[in-house]
């Protein structure tokens, strides 16, 4: 299976960008962040043991999408044909993703982890990364609540609560700006005025974020031809 049809499967989505949560005009920095913050959603070793495999296939094609799109030959050949080459060394070769995550991010652990949780719950990121996944799965709980970030069953209310206070709040602007849009019906005005506010959320990244990259990740490494 390719990695395009393996995105599909395991994430409800064909664009790489989304499985990252970026555009395409994100920066080398921001995918960089975004393929952190994902990997840290589906890293195996917070997995339970009924979900180990799900999360490993999860972690090799986060890890495959992180390659493609920080490679500029690759990136341009998905932007351009919508395709990726399967074929290319830095994808056929037998590499251990869960290895290639930890030399990105060589000392990380799972208390870094646990502590970026507490920091990142509650904050306006996460709200934003909420409403983004509700646009993208188009209001589907259990897709939301699949992938959003540091989520566990017992947060679904909380994030349902987000969400709806999210709708009450930007219903009343939508219908102003509906006539002057040409937008439909109020569900359909809130999910795009959301996407139209989503160029804003690409600058904003977590603090956290920034201080354990500028403590841990490697400097000055090329892209290529790690094995």
């Amino acid at each position: 299976m390719g990695l395009i049809e393996r995105c599909n499967e395991l994430f409800k989505t064909s664009s790489l960008y989304e499985v990252l949560g970026i555009t395409k005009q994100a920066t080398e920095a921001d995918i960089r962040r975004a393929y952190y913050k994902v990997s840290l959603k589906v890293h195996p070793d917070r997995a339970p043991d009924d979900e180990l495999a799900t999360e490993k296939f999860q972690v090799n094609s986060v890890g495959k999408v992180y390659v493609v799109l920080s490679d500029a030959e690759q990136k341009a050949v998905y932007d351009e044909q919508g395709i990726v080459d399967e074929e290319t060394d830095i994808l056929s070769q037998d590499r251990c993703w869960e290895d290639y995550w930890r030399v990105l991010f060589p000392q990380i652990t799972i208390q870094d982890i646990i502590d970026f949780e507490k920091k990142y719950k509650g904050t306006d990121e996460e709200r934003q990364d909420i409403l983004q996944l509700y646009v993208q799965y188009k209001g589907d709980m259990d897709m939301i609540m699949q992938c959003v970030l540091c989520g566990s069953a017992e947060d679904e209310p909380r994030i349902s609560s987000i969400i709806q206070d999210a709708a009450d709040k930007e219903r009343q602007e939508a219908e102003q700006m509906q006539k002057e849009m040409g937008l439909g019906d109020e569900d359909d005005s809130l999910a795009k005025m959301i996407k139209l506010k989503q160029s804003s959320r690409d600058k904003q990244f977590n603090s956290f974020l920034s201080d354990l990259e500028a403590k841990y990740a490697p400097k000055g490494k090329s892209k290529k031809g790690k094995k």
